[in-house]
């Protein structure tokens, strides 16, 4: 026969117990001391307790029914109905806010708003459906959705051969290393002004203790400025930077890879004899640049390595392995740092190491590197290049050669009494004397104009120099420009009587055009249509066709 406890004595037990157990819990709690007692036990434990017999009692059945425990406190339909139940649309509102197809439509009315809780929560308030924005955020991890930032995968039109330069960047890099040799890949990263400048991101600091930034991050022209132009050693999982503080040219990258290899190259490769580099297509590196190649060819010929360039099609740089494998680690490592000094930035470089084993070396560059440097067409036709057969503006190799010697350009003499033909000024509209002042006053202007050209990227050669146009001299392309200018003669029959194309000439006519507003010269259309034939351009002259200059 068991001993009942005393009430004073169980009132303090569960005075202990009872407020750590949620509703369930006390209850069954409460049911298996009553099972003990045995026969007056659910009395004597409500009133210890202070809850009902009845509670007590539905304990001792539950617990007798229930053999499994669950995590469950009230039973299968309890409690207040959510509100997907209750107020059926909510679920359907919501995601009419917040589809990606409906932030364009014009009658959202979240099109121009941020997307948070609180304001979801009051748009579908207003539209009957009450909710309050922890409720939202609990809806839309139920219907799968997330906070997520953008992703850059959108590179507008695509080349047709992005693909197979992929490939083939890929196909040439396996051999390269396959055989020892050192690949690296190449690229500036983006210019850093020093001072003390808010810089994006956290660190770990004492609390309430900020780092003091300037309120404005203006620049001036005195701003120093850092240029880092990175170098990765895929094989050695190895970097190096040279910061430079002028410009960011292609002598500039020529002169960073040099001292990398100096530093770092070869003593990592000492038996190297090629080189691959991979670069994106723009910037100081871009292949369009003729003085990127210059230097590239005199940096080849210095080290004795034969040098080969794949560069990725344009809009992949990201895929450059320069990018994500070193030059994140760098932005993340002087993230919330104010760079202050060179100093500041190679000592924050050169920390930057990775649980991969990446090591940087880094060093300050205060070299000078003049911006508008060019390369004549004769210099880079005689530079040691040997384009690929696929895609040769993208895949080309240097030899460590000495550059052919530059030959001059063969210049195609012009029959003179053609030039005295179209030089009449019944064609042109102005005296030869007047004609010879304005050809010789103009022509230090036709390198500036045309140089202005390329530096604008203009999806044309440089004309001026190419050697299918060098045959025409500075007279004969005023000349060109004056007669389309006057619509004395079709675009073809002038190139026919010249020698040229009509593409080739064409070049002509833009820098010809900019010369004769550049001296102001009117210029006054002939009546009628241009001449098509020599005929219909002779029936235009007068009756004698060499008379002389009138005043």
């Amino acid at each position: 026969m068991s001993v009942r406890p005393p009430v004073t004595e169980l009132r303090a037990k569960f005075d202990r117990i009872l407020p750590h157990l949620d509703e369930r819990r006390r209850r069954l709690y409460l049911a298996s001391e009553a099972a003990a007692i045995g026969h007056g036990g659910i009395t004597l434990v409500a009133a210890a307790s202070g809850t009902s017999t009845a509670t007590v009692a539905r304990g001792v059945t539950e617990l007798a029914r229930d053999a499994v425990p669950t995590r469950r406190v009230r039973a299968a339909g309890a409690g207040r109905k959510p509100l997907t139940v209750t107020d059926p649309g909510l679920s359907a509102a919501l995601e009419a806010l917040i589809e990606p197809h409906t932030r364009g439509d014009p009658v959202s009315p979240l099109r121009w708003t941020t997307l948070s809780l609180r304001t979801l929560a009051s748009t579908l308030t207003s539209q009957g459906h009450p909710v309050s924005a922890a409720t939202v955020g609990r809806l839309l991890h139920g219907l799968r959705y997330s906070l997520q930032g953008t992703v850059k995968t959108a590179e507008g039109a695509g080349h047709p051969d992005r693909d197979a330069q992929f490939a083939h960047l890929n196909a040439t890099a396996a051999s390269f290393l396959d055989d020892g040799q050192p690949v690296i890949s190449v690229d500036t990263k983006a210019k850093e002004w020093l001072g003390n400048r808010d810089r994006p991101g956290r660190t770990w600091r004492p609390g309430k203790d900020p780092i003091k930034v300037d309120c404005h991050t203006f620049t001036t022209s005195d701003q120093p400025v850092a240029i880092p132009y990175g170098i990765y050693d895929i094989a050695n999982n190895t970097g190096w930077v040279n910061v430079g503080t002028d410009h960011d040219t292609a002598e500039f990258a020529v002169e960073s890879i040099r001292r990398w290899w100096q530093r770092r190259g070869q003593v990592h490769h000492p038996n190297a004899s090629r080189l691959l580099i991979t670069a994106d297509a723009g910037g100081s590196n871009d292949p369009r640049r003729w003085t990127w190649k210059k230097h590239l060819a005199a940096f080849a010929l210095e080290s004795g390595l034969e040098i080969t360039v794949c560069h990725f099609p344009p809009g992949t740089s990201k895929w450059n392995k320069i990018e994500h494998r070193m030059f994140c680690h760098i932005t993340a490592n002087w993230r919330g740092r104010p760079l202050t000094s060179y100093q500041v930035v190679i000592e924050t470089i050169a920390a930057t190491t990775t649980r991969t084993g990446l090591t940087i070396g880094a060093e300050l560059d205060t070299g000078s590197y003049r911006l508008g440097s060019t390369v004549t067409a004769a210099e880079f036709q005689a530079l040691p290049i040997t384009p690929d057969a696929f895609h040769g503006d993208w895949n080309y190799t240097l030899a460590p050669v000495p550059p052919k010697n530059p030959e001059a350009p063969v210049v195609r003499r012009i029959d003179p009494d053609m030039t005295e033909m179209l030089s009449d000024p019944a064609l042109t509209g102005m005296p030869r004397s007047e004609l010879e002042h304005l050809v010789a006053a103009s022509e230090p202007y036709w390198d500036a104009l045309a140089e202005a050209a390329f530096q604008r990227r203009f999806h044309r050669p440089r004309s001026y120099l190419h050697p299918q146009t060098s045959s025409i001299d500075h007279y004969h392309r005023l000349l060109a420009a004056l007669l389309r200018r006057r619509k004395a003669i079709t675009s073809t029959l002038l190139a026919q009587l010249l020698g040229v194309t009509r593409t080739n000439l064409s070049n002509q006519f833009q820098d010809g055009h900019r010369l004769l507003d550049l001296h102001r010269i009117i210029v006054t259309p002939l009546p009628g249509s241009p001449a098509r034939t020599i005929e219909q351009l002779r029936a235009r002259l007068p009756d004698k066709d060499h008379q002389e200059d009138q005043p």
